[in-house]
């Protein structure tokens, strides 16, 4: 396994990646096009993608904004640490620009809010899409 900063030849791979994924699903694949990604790569933010033998199988994104976009791992791939050293990866490079509160929306009541809040997320209430908005403090 290696864990690696995106290029923007692993836009695709990461897509097909977000479209598998069984929760926090996109209502519409095309609702998160190229130029989301490439905006997530080169402009708003820093991407590491988990690769395995050439083939990716999770990817992390986060905003300089103090917030964490994506963090993703194909189902086939799952229970391997791939969101754990993603999550450390991102919050690490989060904290090293100075963020001394971080955040993130994901669906209530799923997988992905009950593995920040072990990590120690706190839920800060509900935005306007439904989604459950978390925050973790540097500590």
């Amino acid at each position: 396994m290696k864990l690696r900063q995106a290029t923007h030849s692993d836009i695709a791979a990461m897509h097909a990646i977000r479209v598998a994924v069984r929760e926090n699903t996109l209502s519409d694949p095309r609702r998160i096009t190229e130029a989301d990604y490439l905006a997530a790569l080169d402009e708003l933010g820093r991407t590491w993608v988990v690769e395995n033998e050439g083939k990716l199988e999770a990817f992390a994104t986060g905003y300089r904004n103090g917030s964490i976009w994506a963090l993703f791992v194909h189902p086939e791939h799952e229970g391997r640490g791939h969101g754990t050293s993603l999550h450390a990866t991102v919050v690490n490079w989060l904290w090293t620009l100075g963020h001394q509160r971080i955040w993130l929306t994901t669906a209530p009541g799923t997988r992905a809010e009950r593995f920040y809040l072990a990590k120690g997320w706190k839920a800060r209430g509900v935005d306007s899409c439904g989604d459950t908005r978390l925050e973790l403090e540097r500590s």
